[in-house]
C-alpha cells in the first residue's frame, strides 16, 4: 500500500513539474489558461468587489500602503530602512540610540539655555518635549485589538473543522518558525514592512495580470489535488466513526 501511495505521489509531483514547465513560455504573453477556475475571470480576486484602496481600510493609511503621496510613503519606507541598518548592519542596541538621543538633547537644552542669556540678555523659555498619555494608550489599545484579532482567528480555526483552513494555517506558523530560524525578529519586521509597503501598489499597477496567474496556479493546484485524492487519500481506509461513538 505504502509503495503504491509513494509512486502515485510520485506521478502526480512530476505532472506538476511538467504543467508548471509547459505553462512558463506563456506568461511572457500575460495570458493563462484559466478553464473553469475563473470563468475569464468576471469578480476580482478571491471575489473581491470592493477597490484595493477600501480593501485595506480607505483613509491615510491605505494613501500610504498605495503611494498616493509618494513623499510620506518614501519618507515613512526610508526611516524604517535606517532603524534596519543601524541596529542591524552597524550593531547599534536599542539602549545606545536612546542613551545618545537623550545625551543630544540635554546638550541642546544646556546650550540654549545658557548662552540665551548672554546673547538676548534676558532668559528665553527652553521648549520642553512631553508626549501625550493618549499616544500611549492608543499605540497599547491597537496593538491589543491586532492580538486580539490573531488570536481569534486561529482559535476559529481549529473549532471550525476545517481541515483544509487548519492545514493551511499550520503550514503558515511552520513556514513563520523556519523564517524566524534564518534571521533574528527585527529583520523578519523589516521584510514584513517592506513587503507591506510593496507588494499593495504593485498588485494594484497589475492586477489582472496577477489575478490571472494566480487563477491559473489555483486551478492547477485544484486539479492535482483532485489527482492526489483519488489516486491516494481516497484509497486510505477510513474508520466506522458512527459505529465508534454508538459503541
Amino acid at each position: 500500500m505504502s509503495e503504491r501511495s509513494e509512486s502515485a505521489t510520485e506521478k502526480i509531483m512530476s505532472s506538476i513539474m511538467d504543467t508548471i514547465a509547459d505553462n512558463l513560455p506563456k506568461q511572457k504573453s500575460g495570458h493563462f489558461d484559466l478553464g473553469s477556475v475563473s470563468d475569464k475571470v468576471k469578480n476580482k480576486l478571491f471575489g473581491r468587489q470592493r477597490t484595493l484602496h477600501g480593501v485595506l481600510g480607505g483613509g491615510k493609511p491605505a494613501d500610504v500602503l498605495l503611494w498616493r503621496n509618494k513623499k510620506i510613503s518614501s519618507s515613512v519606507l526610508v526611516l524604517a530602512t535606517a532603524i534596519w541598518v543601524f541596529f542591524e548592519w552597524l550593531d547599534y542596541h536599542f539602549l545606545t540610540i536612546v542613551s545618545f538621543a537623550l545625551i543630544l538633547g540635554m546638550v541642546v537644552q544646556f546650550v540654549w539655555s545658557n548662552f540665551s542669556n548672554m546673547l538676548s540678555g534676558s532668559p528665553s523659555q527652553v521648549p520642553r518635549v512631553e508626549l501625550p498619555d493618549e499616544l500611549f494608550v492608543n499605540i497599547a489599545v491597537a496593538i491589543g485589538a491586532q492580538i486580539n484579532k490573531f488570536l481569534c482567528f486561529l482559535q476559529d480555526v481549529s473549532c471550525e473543522r476545517n481541515l483544509k483552513h487548519f492545514a493551511v494555517a499550520i503550514a503558515g506558523l511552520w513556514a513563520a518558525a523556519v523564517i524566524g530560524s534564518w534571521c533574528n525578529f527585527l529583520t523578519v519586521i523589516y521584510i514584513g514592512f517592506v513587503c507591506v509597503h510593496t507588494l499593495p501598489v504593485l498588485y494594484e499597477k497589475y492586477e489582472d495580470q496577477v489575478d490571472d496567474f494566480l487563477y491559473s496556479l489555483l486551478g492547477l493546484l485544484r486539479d492535482q489535488y483532485q489527482k492526489l485524492d483519488q489516486g491516494v487519500l481516497s484509497k486510505i481506509p477510513k474508520g466506522n466513526m458512527k459505529a465508534k461513538k454508538n459503541e
